[in-house]
Formats: structure tokens, sequence, C-alpha cells
């Protein structure tokens, strides 16, 4: 109704046409998706110094630094051997089972990180966005950068780890790169979904590792992906089959390990199909669903 009153007595305008003629818009008005991507995209610099900033601090409190970037994935992966391959000896159903392991905690955690920490990405930069005007789904993107560096440095040692357990260098080595790329494309949009609803949700960051274990079990990082057909119904194999995190492991498996292609839940082409579906629909509709809640990040 205010906007509706005359606010200007002699030009006879009302404050909606006052703000029209003079180019004036509501502070935080959510831009035109477009609009919003060319602006998020002038951005970059901002968001990979801000990245590799995020990097070199993140361990400045500790002894050895960035050495805990490979130190982590390592931990988890000799854990995970204990129990899964000396304990429960999953490692008699396959030929190389570390680099099997291996490989699918550290493309796994590639995720996992990514989307816990996007789940925060809104809610620890309260300060930054309400001092600053830009794209707020510039903080998601970073938490992804963020990660992505990280696991950089981690594949150098996945790859010595893979060398060192007898697999040969091919030329499917190659296809890490794509495969990385698309799951960071999928990781970006996961991780713009969980910085809105964590901005929406508070809790959400409790439940996240809840949510993340159950991710982690039902993905085939710790067993043999065969196992789905033997013990679940047709149905629920297909579904989990088809479960992004698994689609991404298997893709790096396929890369890297020569000992694993009889051993694939799926023939290649169909990975390749699915990992490109669940970055494209995951990318864009994250970016969609992050978008659409702009005007509501730092308010309240």
């Amino acid at each position: 109704m205010a906007n509706t009153a005359v606010a200007d007595p002699e030009s006879g305008l009302t404050r909606a046409q006052l703000a029209h003629r003079y180019g004036l818009r509501v502070a935080g008005e959510r831009p035109h998706l477009v609009e919003y991507a060319r602006r998020l995209w002038a951005y970059r610099h901002f968001m990979t110094a801000y990245s590799r900033a995020k990097v070199a601090s993140s361990f400045s409190n500790t002894q050895l630094g960035q050495l805990w970037q490979v130190l982590t994935p390592l931990t988890n992966a000799a854990v995970y051997y204990l129990i899964f391959g000396v304990i429960v000896s999953q490692n008699k159903n396959m030929s190389n089972f570390i680099a099997y392991l291996c490989t699918g905690v550290f493309v796994f955690m590639f995720t996992q990180t990514a989307v816990s920490n996007g789940t925060s990405a809104i809610t620890s930069n309260l300060g930054l966005i309400r001092a600053l005007q830009f794209p707020r789904a510039a903080l998601p993107v970073t938490v992804t950068l963020v990660q992505l560096q990280q696991l950089l440095m981690s594949m150098v040692v996945l790859a010595a780890i893979v060398l060192l357990t007898g697999e040969p260098i091919t030329l499917r080595w190659l296809l890490i790169v794509p495969m990385l790329l698309l799951q960071t494309i999928f990781n970006l949009g996961l991780s713009m979904v969980t910085a809105r609803l964590g901005a929406k949700i508070t809790d959400l960051k409790q439940v996240m590792p809840f949510i993340m274990r159950t991710w982690l079990y039902a993905s085939g990082v710790l067993y043999p992906v065969a196992l789905f057909r033997q013990h679940l119904p047709h149905w629920a194999a297909t579904l989990l089959e088809a479960n992004p995190p698994l689609v991404f492991i298997e893709l790096a498996r396929y890369a890297l390990l020569d000992s694993h292609q009889a051993q694939l839940v799926s023939p290649p082409a169909r990975l390749w199909l699915l990992g490109v579906a669940w970055a494209i629909v995951m990318g864009i509709g994250g970016f969609v669903y992050f978008w659409r809640g702009e005007e509501e990040y730092g308010r309240g």
C-alpha cells in the first residue's frame, strides 16, 4: 500500500515509480538468474583467492600444517582397512583391496567434506554477508574449491598407493580428469543445496554427520559393490548402484585400477552417462535452488 501512495506531489509519482525513474532497487534484491550467474562469474578471482587463503589457514595452528590434507584420508583409510580388510576380511574378495579402499575413501571424502562444510557456508559467514554486497553463491563455491585443492594434493598420494600395490600406469589414468570435473560440478550443486538448507535449519549441521556416514556405507567405499546384489532386492541394488558417490568412485576405480575392470558395478559407458546426468541435474538444480533463496541469507 505504501508504494501506491503519491510520494512526490509535484510530479504525482508513487515511490515505486520514482525508484524506477532513478534506477533505485531494493537492498538485497534477487537479480534474474542469468544476471546472477554473470555476477557470480565476475567474482571468480575473489573466490579463487579466498579458497587459497582458506586452505593455507586451515591447518595453520597445527605442527604438521597442510600435511594433514594427506594424513586425514590416509588415517581414515588405515582405520577402515583394519576393520573391513583385516577383521571382516573383505580383502579376500578382491586382488587389490588396499587400492580399492583408498580410492573409495579419497573420492568420497571430497563429496563428504564439501557437503558438510557447505551446510555452514552461510551461517558461519553472516558478518561478511551483512557487511558486503556480493552473490551469496560465492560462499558454497569457495567451500567446494577448498576441498578440490585439498583433494588434488591427496590424489598424488593415491597415485603412489595405486602404483605401490602393483597397479600399472595406463592411458585410462587420464580419465581421472573428466571424472573429477563431473564430481566437482555435482559437489558445487549439492553444497549450494545444503548451504540454503543449513541457513534455514540450524540443527542440520548436527544431523549431517549421521547422513554422511549412512551415505558412506551405501556407496561401496568399504566393501565390494557386488554385495548389494547378493543381499538386497533387485530394485534396491539397482537404486544404490545409481548412487552418485558410488558412480564417481567406480569411475575413479575404472581409471586407476586395472585389477578392478571385471568387478565394475556397471559398464563404463553407463557409469559415464550417470556421472554426466548427476553433474547436470545437481549442478543446475542446486544453483537454481540456492538462487531462489538469495534474498533470505543474512536476514533475521
